[in-house]
Parts: structure tokens; sequence; C-alpha cells
């Protein structure tokens, strides 16, 4: 008998939910189809993964042997089209890059142009999205590196697994509103008695909501504001300021023209700014010659500039 990786997958659901009915809904098979994989796997290793004679059932102890094993293969199989494709490219000229949105539209152009200018860094594929969504494709090897904001009170999967950085820029988010008539803000940051402003907030998977939460969130916690509407995105959180909806934490290299035309206007004390990194994180593995070329100039230049060491 020959193991299917598909065992794996119904193993760990099994593992997580205690329940076969459940778990065969979750893998949207018939529960005697579902039971008869897990069977064939038990079948495949020669002893039994589960205690069937419970409810919900439990793992033994070569159950939870194999959960931790099953997550590290099917996490070495999802990398192994990315590091195959990598291997392809070794000699290749385009450079698989993935930056968070907000990234994408203020700093990446000119920093590129300012690299550009010290080398040929060939051709770069862009995949624009949410924080988590770039950090998961990193870590699947899909792209050679990650563009995005950081702080070190609020550390993402990425550092949490090691991969090497290097800072290649600063910016910082600042808390505006619309501005009104007299170029005062519409909703400001109140005293602790003061009466409710509305609060333009960011969504779980975004980096910047993550950032903002870990640093302010619990002073923020204690004054009378009321979430009002929340996003993935800083520019959508923008567009909801500009409209005088309430006040958002923006990244200044988002709304430097704003506030530069008092079209938003700073709306709480400097000490509710939030200093940021941005970093640029790599792949461990051997990158093409192009991800290479654009790592060592993005390093040289974060020297020059004196930005931080490389993590």
């Amino acid at each position: 008998m020959t193991m299917n990786l598909l065992w794996l997958d119904d193993f760990l659901v099994l593992a997580e939910t205690g329940n076969f009915s459940r778990a065969a809904d979750e893998r949207h098979l018939t529960q005697p189809a579902f039971s008869r994989r897990i069977r064939a796997l038990e079948e495949w290793l020669g002893t039994d993964l589960f205690d069937r004679s419970v409810q919900p059932a439990k793992l033994t102890e070569a159950g939870l042997w194999l959960r931790g094993v099953a997550q590290d293969l099917l996490a070495q199989v999802a990398r192994l089209p990315g590091e195959a494709r990598t291997v392809a490219e070794a000699n290749a000229s385009t450079l698989r890059l993935a930056s968070t949105h907000a990234l994408s539209l203020t700093f990446l152009p000119g920093w590129l142009s300012g690299l550009e200018a010290r080398a040929d860094v060939g051709r770069i594929q862009l995949d624009s999205d949410v924080l988590q969504r770039c950090e998961s494709l990193l870590q699947q090897s899909k792209v050679h590196m990650v563009l995005c904001h950081a702080h070190a009170k609020a550390p993402g999967l990425l550092e949490a697994s090691g991969y090497a950085f290097a800072t290649v820029g600063s910016d910082e988010m600042i808390p505006v509103s619309a501005g009104d008539a007299q170029g005062k803000a519409r909703s400001r940051l109140p005293e602790p008695r003061a009466s409710q402003v509305p609060l333009l907030s960011y969504s779980e998977a975004s980096g910047l909501g993550r950032i903002m939460r870990a640093v302010i969130g619990h002073d923020l916690e204690k004054l009378p504001v009321q979430t009002v509407f929340s996003a993935h995105l800083a520019s959508v959180l923008r567009t909801m300021a500009l409209e005088g909806r309430g006040i958002a934490w923006l990244p200044r290299t988002l709304i430097a023209d704003d506030l530069a035309a008092h079209r938003l206007v700073e709306a709480a004390p400097p000490r509710w700014r939030i200093p940021l990194e941005i970093r640029l994180y790599r792949d461990a593995i051997r990158l093409g010659r192009a991800a290479e070329a654009l790592w060592e100039e993005a390093r040289q230049k974060a020297e020059t500039d004196r930005m931080p060491a490389i993590g």
C-alpha cells in the first residue's frame, strides 16, 4: 500500500475536531469514506492513531507524534513548487517580489528607482496584498522577497521564523482626520472624560493593524473611542478619513500630500504617532541571479543610508 498525502490532511482535521462526522464534512467526504481513509493511514503505519472508545476521539501516543510530523511534512510539500521554480530560475532575470498595498503605492516605486540607478536589477514581478498573504507567499517560496512595515513590539511570522531582513526605510503612523473650515481636525483624540470619537480601524488581516494594536491598543482602550468602520487597507481608511468619517492611523508615506494640502490634519498629540521600519525580507534558500543582485544592492544601500543592520 502506498501512502496518500491526502490522508495526512484528513488526519490533521480529525486530530483538531475529534469528531469523525464533523471532520468528514470539512473534508467534503461521506463519513464512511473518511473513516476508510483514516483506517488506511493507520494500516500503512501499522498502529492506531486515535482512541475511538471516547468522545471526542483522542490521539494515541503515535497520533501525537504523527501530528507534528504531518504538519512539517505538508509544509515542506507546500514549499516544493516555489523552491523548484527558484532552482529553475537560478540564472533568470525575473525577481518575484511581494509588497503590502500601502508600500506598493508609495515607497516601492522610488526605492526601486534608487536601486536601479546603482545596478541592473532585471525584470520584477510584483504581488501586492495584505501582510498575511505576503508572509504566506514567502514561507511557501512563491516569492523571493517581501517588502512590509514592521515594529519591534509587533513581530510577524517572518521574524518569528528567522527570515533574514534588511531595514530599507522608515515611516510612521499618524492619527489624522479631515480638516474643518478653520483647518482643524474634525475629530480629535479626546481626554478620558470627553465624548466618544469615531475610529477608523484596521481588520485582523492588516499588518498595520497588528502594529497599531501592539503599540497603542492598550492605551487606546482607555479612551472613549468607537470603531465605526474597519478595513484591511490603509488606502481605504484614508478615503474614509478624507470624507470626515473619523480618525485613522495612516502611514506618512501614504498621506504626505494630504497633510501638506491640509486635506488631512493630525488629530492627536505627537506621542500618539507610531514609528515604523520598512523591511525587506528574503527567502532562506539560494535565490536567482536577479533576486540575489537586488538583495545585495538593498543591503548595501541600507548600510550606506545607516539603516539598522540585517536581521
